[in-house]
């Protein structure tokens, strides 16, 4: 016998879409248009789930739970809201709602949250015992799932068409090509394909080619024999044996040094490899997924990447957005990391204040999705509250909009201030620092003095965005804090 479920929302059209999508996937629906109807319709239809709009005409979805648990407990009911309702959500949960469904909807999330619900026959009861301790906080089991990841793809169209790129190519074995600016989460994406593919049970592995040093690169890669070189005291096994039967995370490879690029394309290829050193070919079986935040085309016509490499590599490429082109789903993000804080920190911070959202939609995350997470840590440190104020965020946070680039007097570098004595932010420094002396003018002196005023306006332009800066002066990111360091530029 097919499960009742009612659906109660004053959008016709949503309810015409849910009946069709839930009949067709075996169950029987019921419709109301408004809530008074939906609970005159819970005595004759006896559903076993209720799915309803928060924000009704005539009644709201606290009241309509409410009379929902008076007469029949066992009901276990939806609530669909928006962002702006993500609080009162979370209080409704408190008094026995099952869950809740951000708009926009997608289908499949309705689905398996409706199934989640209906395959959990006790969870009425642990919810009880829940809500009865005040100190726990009450989380939907989406969330209470969440926070066992280390990453969720959002509701958004851009997150929507980004999971559906990774649920397409995770099962086959193609090298994937991942773009995106640093910290959007291309590693997590990459792991993401692993752990939908076929090699799931092997062994990820990751590997930061922009923090390794130019001699050492082959020999973590392809490992190495005793005394194949100096200061090669053992035998060493590189990341790609370590990686067989799995996958190898490439992050950053453009980076990689032209040389160990001829030797990576042969071993894609062919599939072995051999230690620096050796003369034994040792067969490996590793699915390669490589990420970078400057195109490798353009690298390739640069000469700075191999061409027939980068055609090896790009079977199938991903474009990870940045955090501020997904701000549907930028809600979602800071409370997937404020859950996680709060476990790290056994703290029971329940969401943020209207202030704290509306500065987060404005803020343009130059360092997406690790700043977002790193500002959310440190303002659940600061708050001993329910929810997070705006006093428990950055300085620049708030106050980006007002920040100046003064531009260069006497030969001193550009400051980084804020207007009418404001503090000086803590995450792009204020510098006052004289360029390198000259002690006569000499075509040397000349030069250092125009690069450094160069790198200066470039980060000017892309506010102090590294990774851009790196990209567009045509140098790693290494090299640009070792420059920046010269001019005491880097925090």
């Amino acid at each position: 016998m097919a499960q009742k479920i009612l659906v109660i929302d004053d959008d016709t059209d949503i309810c015409l879409l849910l009946r069709r999508f839930l009949t067709k996937n075996g169950f029987e629906v019921a419709i109301a248009h408004t809530g008074v109807s939906g609970l005159a319709l819970l005595e004759e239809f006896r559903p076993h789930l209720v799915l309803t709009d928060f924000r009704l005409g005539d009644i709201d979805g606290e009241t309509i739970l409410m009379r929902i648990k008076e007469k029949f407990p066992t009901v276990l009911v939806l609530i669909i809201t928006g962002y702006s309702d993500i609080k009162i959500a979370i209080n409704v949960m408190k008094k026995g709602a099952f869950d809740y469904i951000t708009k926009p909807l997608f289908p499949d999330e309705i689905l398996m949250t409706i199934r989640k619900a209906l395959d959990s026959p006790t969870k009425y009861e642990t919810q009880q015992k829940e809500n009865a301790d005040a100190d726990n906080l009450a989380l939907p089991e989406t969330r209470r799932k969440n926070i066992q990841t280390q990453y969720i793809f959002g509701n958004g169209p851009e997150s929507s068409y980004l999971y559906k790129q990774v649920d397409l190519v995770a099962p086959t074995n193609y090298s994937v090509l991942i773009y995106g600016e640093s910290g959007s989460g291309k590693e997590a994406v990459a792991l993401e394909i692993h752990k939908r593919s076929k090699r799931a049970s092997g062994p990820f592995v990751a590997m930061d080619c922009g923090a390794i040093s130019r001699e050492l690169a082959a020999s973590e890669l392809f490992g190495h024999e005793k005394g194949s070189f100096t200061g090669a005291l053992n035998q060493k096994i590189g990341h790609f044996e370590m990686a067989n039967g799995g996958t190898l995370f490439l992050d950053e490879v453009s980076n990689l040094p032209y040389d160990v690029q001829v030797s990576l394309l042969r071993v894609v290829q062919e599939r072995k490899l051999r230690h620096i050193g050796g003369n034994r070919e040792i067969e490996v079986d590793v699915r390669i997924v490589v990420a970078s935040n400057e195109h490798l085309v353009e690298a390739a016509r640069r000469g700075k990447f191999r061409e027939d490499l980068y055609y090896r590599l790009n079977e199938f490429n991903i474009d990870v957005p940045p955090l501020r082109e997904r701000r549907s789903d930028l809600m979602l993000f800071a409370q997937f990391f404020l859950d996680k804080t709060n476990l790290e920190l056994g703290k029971h911070v329940r969401g943020f204040s209207r202030e704290v959202e509306k500065a987060f939609s404005e803020y343009p995350w130059p360092g997406n999705l690790r700043e977002m997470r790193n500002v959310i840590k440190r303002s659940t440190l600061l708050t001993d509250g329910d929810f997070i104020d705006a006093r428990a965020l950055p300085f620049e946070l708030l106050n980006y909009d007002k920040l100046l680039f003064l531009e260069p007097t006497n030969g001193t570098a550009v400051n980084y201030v804020a207007p009418e004595a404001l503090p000086v932010s803590v995450y792009e420094p204020a510098v006052a620092t004289k360029l390198p002396a000259v002690s006569k003018v000499d075509l040397k002196s000349a030069a250092l003095e125009a690069e450094y005023e160069m790198i200066l306006n470039v980060l000017k332009q892309v506010n102090f965005n590294k990774s851009k800066a790196a990209q567009a002066l045509g140098i790693d990111r290494k090299t640009l804090y070792n420059k920046m360091k010269h001019i005491n530029l880097s925090n």
